[in-house]
């Protein structure tokens, strides 16, 4: 601009910031939201004459061009244009001037260069003002993300903590969850997420073209939380060995781990499993303005070849044989729902969508997963995009036990226990309470409506197009089933059967139960019962055998009796994985063929309380009480406290907690000087060598200082 230069930027981040619900981010740099205007002051070397206008360049990516929208050119007007990016000058004292920018409510999201020259003085070169991030926009309406709830935004798009719930159908625990997309670098580290996609490292141009796109961001973000197709954040591991790494029940946040990616040159973090998945996405997406929240589903199916049923073979003692069981029903599954249009599938199908990062199938060749519609899901439309078979199965799965014998022959036994997509949960809005939102994927179990879905689904997944997928089923080695085949059900036996905890399960102490058994019928019968034992994985893979015994049991006509079960800690304390989880089985044989397998998922329970001690204030240190228990009948040393919460302290607190004797409890103190104000959140990980962590965590509503 000859004779004229810019000589300062005033971004004004604060005023910007609270118009666009950006002020947490911590900056330097603007931060705001597309569709809505921000307003910055220019302070120029001389007035502007009234013929003189400024022409603003804004372009993001490399290669940014006009062609493919990543790059526009516009001067200020008076005209109000919602589909391009426009300029107002707003205010104009001598040097001064305030312009205020707009960008459509499509934009590409991503890091914008801003440049500008004067409009009488064409041959010169634009001159950099600056570069700014712009996100999408939850509050504005023409948005494909908006979401009409300022309850529900503030949760789900401005809440940096959570509550992930993990657990068994019958024993659900919450579990906290530091998000915090709003500390250090983190929105750098989400934008650089974008750009390590291998789309992305193929054709940069084009990739970045697309970033106006939820779907295709919340796609890219579900392979790249996932190391397996790419040098992705998180590497899983379950097989309950974690050397080289941390284990996945260690972390209480994202922030750990994505920092570790970045500063490790994008080298995917060990190790995570489902939650971990879910909360690293949460916190990229809730970063980038797209409303996420954590989903858990109880008794989730993981349907390896796609025919609607959890195949699941065991022995004479109810053991499972992972070498025939492909398919699996984990304890939990943890996912993502973002909410936005599907401009792809129609309005019906808008709203809340499923996204999961954990590396189960390949989807068009990728380890992701999503989105897919919940209304889908609901309706039984699996056909539509994306992936909806898995999720449909994911909550709708027959769950069916085959015996294999030793001849290699087989056969259904009657199994009762378990229903597939139960408890569906995730955390209320702007409380710490659970939600069951069942109901929002599947019609009430049993139902006509229920039983019509599901019927649609089948049609849809076996139907003429699918004949590769329809014809057979192929099973356990060589065998092969027509679909029809594996509907059959089992033999409903003359006995029911049921464990029951006479105590409570406490890690650390021996377990006592019982196997119920009851007759149906008005004559004696003989039941052979096997038992068998095992700690598992939260997937209920099975890592160490605990107990292997048989019993005869004579029943009388309609008579119930009580085997009782008692497994010592020394029995199971070696092969205790940091699940804190035991699987039971017993297999009755009934006189003349009938069999009935009876199953118990067990978390044991674990002691932590955390208490503030007083008033919470910006700047204002205040003391902390965390009481712990060694669950052990022996002395116990070396055990950390491990503590992080966003807004209340800045990284992670490691504290020695002092040795403790058998069953002692004992209460460690420290201080945290909360620095932002709200309800936030702190997570405390009791740490130790000799048993599985402890976690608990607690809301502190921290208050400005007067």
């Amino acid at each position: 601009m000859a004779g004229l230069r810019v000589t300062e930027v005033d971004w004004q981040r604060l005023s910007n910031g609270t118009a666009h619900h950006t002020q947490e981010y911590p900056g330097p740099e603007l931060v705001v939201r597309r569709g809505q205007r921000f307003t910055f002051t220019l302070e120029l070397s001389r007035p502007l004459e009234s013929e003189e206008t400024l022409i603003f360049t804004v372009e993001t990516g490399p290669q940014a061009s006009e062609a493919l929208r990543t790059k526009a050119v516009f001067q200020t007007s008076e005209l109000e244009r919602g589909d391009t990016w426009m300029a107002v000058k707003e205010a104009q004292t001598e040097n001064t001037t305030t312009f205020s920018l707009a960008s459509p409510p499509n934009a590409i999201i991503g890091r914008y260069q801003l440049s500008a020259r004067v409009s009488s003085r064409r041959k010169h070169s634009d001159r950099k003002l600056g570069e700014f991030v712009l996100l999408f926009n939850p509050w504005c309406p023409e948005d494909d993300v908006f979401l009409d709830s300022e309850e529900e935004r503030q949760e789900y798009v401005l809440n940096d903590s959570g509550i992930i719930f993990r657990g068994v159908e019958k024993r659900i625990r919450a579990q906290g969850w530091n998000f915090g997309q709003f500390e250090e670098d983190i929105l750098n580290i989400c934008l650089s997420i974008l750009d390590r996609t291998p789309s992305y490292q193929d054709d940069p141009a084009t990739d970045v073209s697309h970033r106006h796109d939820p779907i295709y961001i919340t796609r890219a973000v579900s392979a790249m939380v996932n190391s397996n197709n790419d040098r992705g954040v998180v590497q899983g591991q379950w097989r309950g060995k974690y050397g080289g790494g941390t284990s996945p029940l260690h972390w209480s946040g994202s922030v750990t781990i994505l920092h570790k990616w970045f500063k490790g040159r994008f080298k995917p973090v060990r190790y995570g499993q489902c939650w971990v998945f879910a909360g690293v996405m949460c916190t990229v997406l809730r970063c980038l303005g797209i409303a996420t929240r954590v989903v858990s589903n109880f008794n989730s199916a993981h349907d390896t070849d796609r025919n609607l049923s959890v195949d699941k073979y065991v022995d004479s003692f109810g053991r499972t044989l992972g070498d025939l069981t492909e398919d699996s029903m984990w304890n939990f599954h943890v996912w993502n729902e973002s909410w936005f249009a599907r401009r792809d599938l129609g309005p019906s199908y808008n709203g809340w969508q499923v996204l999961d990062a954990t590396p189960q199938e390949e989807s068009e060749g990728v380890f992701r997963c999503g989105p897919a519609s919940v209304t889908a899901i609901r309706e039984g439309d699996v056909h539509l995009a994306h992936d909806g078979p898995f999720v449909f199965a994911e909550v709708n799965a027959d769950y069916i036990t085959w015996l294999w014998n030793e001849d290699e022959s087989r056969e259904r036994v009657y199994s009762d226990t378990k229903k597939i997509g139960r408890c569906i949960s995730t955390k209320a809005v702007g409380s710490d309470s659970r939600v069951d939102i069942t109901s929002l994927y599947k019609y009430p179990e049993g139902s006509q409506k229920e039983r019509q879905v599901y019927s649609k689904a089948v049609k849809k997944l076996f139907s003429v197009e699918a004949s590769a997928r329809r014809a057979w089923v192929r099973r356990g080695g060589s065998r092969r089933l027509w679909r029809d085949d594996l509907l059959e059900p089992a033999t409903k036996p003359s006995i029911t059967g049921k464990f029951k905890v006479l105590e409570p399960p406490v890690l650390g102490h021996d377990l006592k139960l019982a196997l119920c058994l009851t007759s149906l019928i008005s004559r004696a019968q003989r039941v052979q019962v096997n038992l068998s034992g095992a700690t598992i994985l939260y997937t209920r893979r099975p890592v160490a055998e605990i107990l292997h015994e048989s019993h005869t049991v004579k029943l009388g006509p309609e008579e119930e009796k009580k085997i009782p079960i008692a497994i010592s800690y020394s029995q199971y304390k070696e092969g205790l994985t940091e699940d804190k989880k035991i699987l039971l089985a017993a297999m009755c044989l009934v006189t003349k063929g009938e069999k009935l397998l009876v199953e118990k998922d067990i978390t044991l329970e674990d002691f932590i309380t955390i208490k503030v001690l007083g008033p919470a204030v910006v700047g204002v240190a205040v003391a902390v009480e965390v009481m712990v228990l060694n669950p052990l009948s022996e002395r116990v040393e070396d055990c950390m406290l491990m503590v992080e919460g966003s807004g209340l302290l800045q990284g992670q607190l490691s504290i020695d907690v002092p040795s403790l004797e058998p069953e002692e409890k004992a209460s460690v103190q420290f201080k945290i000087t909360p620095f932002k104000s709200g309800p936030r959140q702190l997570q405390v990980d009791f740490v130790s060598p000799h048993f599985p962590d402890i976690k608990g965590f607690v809301i502190i509503h921290v208050a400005t200082a007067k």
